[in-house]
């Protein structure tokens, strides 16, 4: 007789490595510039992307909610449908208007990834969260790898139109969709839905096995060795009366959406009152508004360099490397030691520094292969970078106050994009063409990079300070203890001028 855990995880797999398998993804530029579509750059840069990014923030919060209420399978179902809808409108749909409406479904699709991510926790035992979560990260990263190197072959071996690469990207996303209908119902969730011996096991909550807190980062799926910090944020009962007391509170019933929201801002302000997880999640709302921004563009860069309808491109084959490349740094990252606590912010620093060279060079050289090579290790290095984030935000988290940060740290990203792409992308803002847009990301990270060098050098000379005062405290312990009493001693007269009591006083 299998496991319980093996049916659901084996939808999941299915359903994740078909959403993810998109041929089309990495010409998804030159196709709606090209004859099929015969949309022009600013239409496509400036007035339908954004709209992802826009839809993106504003269904986050809504659907974060109502994916714990609705207990993930119909949220799963709803991201299924939206890709089906978007794929389909993508092959048939004609003009601006629609794309932007596409490009809406592809928001909602975006949004609800975090049904798909945080149903299997709800329906396998705990001692089960490592396998299940290796499994349904990795087949998405396969996917998608596999998606991109079949579109690149398709389309420089056998000379297939890219129309026919929309075609069979939603060819995969129906075989997809027919996958979260067999799902079975979970019978909880992490706020809407606990039994009062669940609520009362959050008073001592217990840190996360550091390989599922790994592979619950974005595109990173990989162990990394645990590592303490030097701050970390009050995990026990005394230090948590948020979640766990509303939950207790409500025994076996359903809590109201106040109750939950209560629990949220009371575990909101204890985790962010830990300075290192802070730090790490000012790097990861700041980096990942940064990415999102290059990885939605860059296409566009590279078709201006070098168009599709004059030249070859391979944009699939680069999609394939630098995925392939982040997933080999970012499991990595177990194998290097380094005390991530100490010298994290400088870490950050340096890493950024790469990030912003990257893109800088994107932008400048205007050589496609140069182009290709910056991506790779720009997304590589991110890749890294979000893992090791990753790990020092939630290694000492449960999976309530995961959730709860990973999410916070997501909108603030997203807002922050939306920020960006109102000011220098949309029409309404500056519509900036794709090379000044490239030098702002290249400046946002160099900003980046200085906001954790200052960070890194401030710790490192509070840290030397603390050492040297130590040293001292230490020097005058040791000095008390070989004179045999800590009393003040008068040189002029040759006794100790302390306690009368003492036997220096009663001797004299």
């Amino acid at each position: 007789m299998s496991e319980p855990w093996v049916y659901p995880t084996v939808l999941l797999c299915v359903y994740g490595f078909f959403s993810s398998m998109k041929p089309s993804e990495p010409f998804l530029t030159a196709f709606l510039m090209g004859p099929d579509k015969n949309l022009t750059e600013t239409e496509v840069v400036n007035e339908i992307y954004p709209v992802w990014t826009y839809s993106y923030l504003a269904l986050l919060f809504p659907v974060f909610l109502a994916t714990d209420y609705l207990r993930y399978k119909p949220v799963i179902i709803l991201q299924g449908a939206s890709l089906v809808v978007t794929y389909a409108m993508l092959v048939k749909a004609q003009g601006v208007l629609a794309m932007q409406f596409l490009e809406f479904f592809y928001g909602v699709a975006t949004a609800t990834e975090i049904a798909y991510f945080s149903y299997i926790y709800s329906v396998v035992d705990p001692e089960q969260y490592q396998k299940v979560t290796g499994y349904c990260r990795s087949i998405t990263l396969v996917g998608s790898a596999v998606g991109s190197l079949v579109g690149q072959l398709l389309v420089s071996v056998a000379g297939v139109p890219l129309l026919y690469l929309s075609v069979i990207t939603l060819a995969s996303a129906v075989v997809g969709f027919a996958a979260p209908w067999f799902l079975p119902v979970a019978s909880k969730s992490l706020f809407f839905h606990q039994n009062a011996k669940e609520a009362d096991e959050e008073g001592v909550e217990e840190p996360m096995n550091t390989t599922a807190v790994i592979l619950m980062a974005e595109e990173n799926h990989y162990n990394v060795e645990k590592e303490d910090l030097d701050s970390n944020v009050p995990l026990t009962a005394n230090g948590h009366a948020g979640a766990g007391k509303v939950m207790r509170q409500a025994k076996d019933r359903n809590v109201g959406l106040v109750d939950v929201l209560k629990a949220l801002w009371s575990d909101f302000l204890q985790c962010y009152s830990s300075c290192t997880l802070l730090a790490w999640s000012v790097w990861w709302a700041l980096s990942t508004c940064g990415y999102y921004q290059v990885v939605n563009y860059a296409q566009a860069l590279w078709e201006k360099v070098l168009p599709s309808q004059e030249f070859e491109i391979y944009n699939g084959y680069v999609e394939t490397v630098s995925t392939l490349l982040g997933a080999v740094a970012a499991f990595g990252v177990g194998f290097v030691k380094v005390s991530w606590a100490a010298w994290g912010e400088l870490a950050l620093c340096v890493f950024s520094v790469v990030i912003a060279v990257a893109v800088y060079l994107m932008d400048i050289v205007r050589d496609i292969w140069v182009c290709y090579a910056s991506y790779v290790v720009f997304r590589g290095t991110y890749m890294l970078l979000i893992t090791i984030a990753t790990y020092q935000i939630a290694a000492n988290l449960s999976m309530r106050r995961y959730a709860l940060v990973f999410g916070v740290n997501t909108f603030i990203a997203l807002l922050l994009q939306t920020l960006l792409t109102l000011i220098v992308v949309d029409t309404v803002g500056l519509g900036l063409d794709i090379f000044p847009q490239f030098l702002i990301y290249a400046s946002y990270f160099a900003v980046i990079a200085v906001i954790f060098l200052v960070a890194g050098v401030y710790k490192v000379v509070v840290r030397c300070r603390g050492e040297r005062t130590g040293q001292m405290e230490s020097k005058e312990t040791e000095l008390g203890s070989l004179g045999g009493d800590s009393s003040p001693y008068n040189p002029e007269v040759g006794e100790t001028t302390g306690d009368p009591l003492s036997p220096q006083y009663q001797e004299n």
